[in-house]
């Protein structure tokens, strides 16, 4: 399966840590954040990795070359940042099959195999991997609502009042059908092309999409606090290891 990692953006929250280089190559725990989304891709089996580029793209191309681990790397520029259905937009040429969406300033401890083998089943057009955040914190993301099935029903992006806590994580599967659903976006009240607003559209043509529920934890590296918490967490996920290792 392809995986498509979107890494186009300039990082303006995260300053000053994006001073001298773009958002993905943030370092957390000694590794830039698009290092961490390459890991898991590749455990998740992707068999190529589409980066979509943008502000600074130089440092990304020359830190990560043509393949990581193996794998081939393809990337695409996003020359002017419109939003998240546009940035997808770009690598439409390159994909044609079932594919794993990653938004690039994300760190995962978390069930996203849950994500792809529901993909895989194809039981789903869609997958999205979803939590519970505090009310307070909802508005900064795409809130979802869910049926009694576990279905997403509808999608809100960045609502000043959202309509419930549940938001989508930053890890996603869809078959091709999201690009054309990309391509009937108008832009948003933000002036932006919207994801959300493309899986809104396929809810409405009788698509079906699954919500699978966190297990684990995930970060969204936005300010550069967030840097600080997945730092801890990455922390605490690596002592249970470490504990086990003289018992082995």
């Amino acid at each position: 399966m392809q995986a498509v990692v979107l890494a186009a953006g300039e990082g303006t929250r995260l300053r000053p840590l994006t001073e001298d280089k773009p958002k993905g190559m943030v370092e957390v725990a000694g590794r830039p954040l698009l290092t961490h989304c390459f890991e898991q891709l590749v455990d998740l089996g992707a068999d190529e990795l589409v980066v979509v580029v943008g502000y600074m793209k130089e440092r990304i191309i020359e830190r990560y070359g043509d393949a990581f681990d193996g794998v081939p790397i393809t990337y695409e520029h996003q020359c002017e940042q419109k939003g998240l259905a546009h940035a997808l937009l770009t690598v439409e040429e390159h994909v044609d099959e079932d594919f794993m969406l990653m938004l690039g300033d994300n760190v995962f401890d978390a069930n996203l195999g849950d994500v792809v083998r529901r993909q895989r089943e194809d039981r789903a057009d869609a997958a999205f991997l979803v939590e519970e955040v505090p009310e307070a914190e909802a508005g900064r993301y795409g809130v979802c609502d869910t049926n009694q099935y576990g279905e997403i029903t509808d999608v809100v992006e960045k609502p000043e009042d959202p309509p419930s806590n549940l938001v989508m994580t930053g890890f996603y599967t869809f078959t091709p059908a999201i690009f054309h659903a990309c391509h009937l976006v108008q832009p948003s009240n933000r002036g932006e092309y919207e994801l959300s607003e493309a899986v809104d559209l396929l809810i409405e043509s009788g698509r079906t999409i699954d919500a699978i529920g966190i297990e684990g934890w995930r970060v969204d590296v936005g300010y550069p606090e967030d840097r600080e918490t997945a730092e801890a967490k990455l922390r605490e996920s690596a002592e249970p290891e470490a504990e086990a290792e003289p018992g082995a």
